[in-house]
């Protein structure tokens, strides 16, 4: 008999609980992973729901976790097919008996779950939580308790919550590997096109766990830019403006844990500051678009948002053009959307703009831009997504419901008109 690993957004060998956990029983640890079709498809908007920037850092991530898993003497099966075909395949030729993977809570990953569910019933279920810089397990609230003011929740939580350490994962015996020489897909493969990197791109990075502690590495203790991480976080060029580690942590090739304990380490070698803490809040911050998500399920995908509110939504499709193709009235905000339409990354401070334009000045439905947002954005989490939407829209954690000036921001962040002048070449 078998355990089998599903790999979601958990694409790691270290501090990995579901791979843990698998390993624990004694038997054989297969791996999978399944590229499901559908999410290279075409939406009803018009564009793909994942477009070829996160695609490709995706594929570069899996080529990874199949190294570093043979590392741990782990064989991997990669399918570009929904995950019901991909476990029926395995099914009949391994004796599985258990799945261990990530608990997701989001309506189509619950829907593929159950789905699976209902097609094996003899199957046994492992989920585990482990996503999250606060585990679900140790916050002092019952989800339907979370505070809908982010200021109370990290206040609390850091006082009352222990950060766990680290898991340490060990191999399993060589006799369990085999080669399952799986053939990961190409970008033509999956209906996208090939490319290559912008030269101006502020995100010139590979995907894959491997990648990330490089990435951490250089930016804490090769240049030390974690000592002015604040200071520098809302930057619009170049690669050390911040962290940049959002793409991996949103695929899992990184954990939270795993960059909050480096900080910590940093802090002891380099020294501690609020630019060092800062990148710790940030994390916080993600946390909480995942406990709101946990709280509210699918109101998270809904136009009033959490907090039920009925605005008059428009929707142009002619104005959606002219905003993802960088042709407003707005210099700034179409700087940033011919960024992330040529490289598939965007800057918070730029996020931030171009959604209080769509969502406050132009007053078009937000749910739109938050899809464009997930087949663009190399690193696209659907919680910090939609959370960060409702929030720029008026209908999610914001109690100022702000509106952004979007030319004094642009003369606050890009005075001298550099950036602006970088994507935008008639200025």
């Amino acid at each position: 008999m078998s355990n089998l690993i599903w790999f979601r957004n958990n694409l790691r060998t270290f501090d990995n609980q579901a791979l843990f956990d698998a390993l624990q029983t004694q038997k054989q640890v297969i791996g999978l992973y399944c590229l499901d079709p559908e999410h290279f498809q075409e939406t009803r908007y018009g564009f793909k729901k994942t477009e070829k920037f996160r695609a490709k850092f995706l594929l570069e991530t899996l080529r990874e976790l199949k190294t570093e898993l043979a590392k741990l003497n782990i064989p991997i099966y990669i399918f570009h097919e929904k995950a019901n075909k991909a476990l029926e395949i395995l099914m009949g030729a391994h004796e599985i008996e258990h799945i261990f993977t990530q608990k997701e809570w989001t309506s189509e990953e619950f829907a593929v779950q159950k789905s699976m569910q209902l097609a094996f019933p003899n199957l046994i279920w492992h989920e585990t939580y482990d996503q999250f810089l606060f585990h679900p397990e140790d916050v002092p609230y019952e989800f339907h308790k979370i505070p809908e003011v982010f200021t109370e929740f990290r206040k609390k939580c850091e006082k009352e919550v222990i950060i766990r350490p680290l898991i340490k994962i060990l191999p399993q015996d060589e006799s369990f590997f085999f080669q399952t020489n799986p053939v990961i897909p190409s970008l033509e493969d999956l209906g996208l096109e090939s490319f290559k990197t912008h030269k101006n791109t502020a995100f010139p990075f590979k995907g894959g766990q491997m990648q990330a502690l490089k990435r951490i590495n250089q930016y804490f203790f090769d240049t030390e830019n974690l000592s002015k991480y604040k200071q520098t976080r809302n930057g619009l060029i170049g690669e050390s403006y911040s962290s940049k580690l959002s793409a991996w942590l949103a695929n899992g090739s990184v954990s939270a844990k795993m960059i909050y304990w480096e900080v910590k380490a940093y802090e002891q070698e380099i020294g501690a500051n609020e630019d060092t803490y800062w990148l710790i809040f940030e994390l916080i911050w993600r946390d909480f678009f995942k406990f709101i998500s946990l709280k509210h399920g699918n109101k998270i995908f809904h136009l009033n948002g959490i907090l039920n509110v009925n605005y008059d939504w428009k929707f142009n499709s002619k104005a959606f053009r002219q905003w993802a193709f960088g042709n407003t009235r707005e210099p700034f905000v179409n700087a940033n959307m011919l960024e992330l339409q040529q490289t598939g990354f965007m800057s918070n401070r730029g996020r931030q703009n171009v959604a209080s334009f769509w969502a406050k000045e132009w007053e078009q439905d937000w749910r739109v831009a938050a899809a464009y947002f997930e087949s663009m954005l190399i690193d696209y989490d659907v919680h910090s997504n939609y959370g960060n939407w409702m929030y720029n829209a008026g209908v999610g954690n914001d109690p100022r419901d702000r509106k952004f000036n979007i030319k004094r921001q642009a003369e606050m962040y890009d005075a001298k008109g550099e950036y602006q002048k970088l994507w935008i070449k008639t200025i």
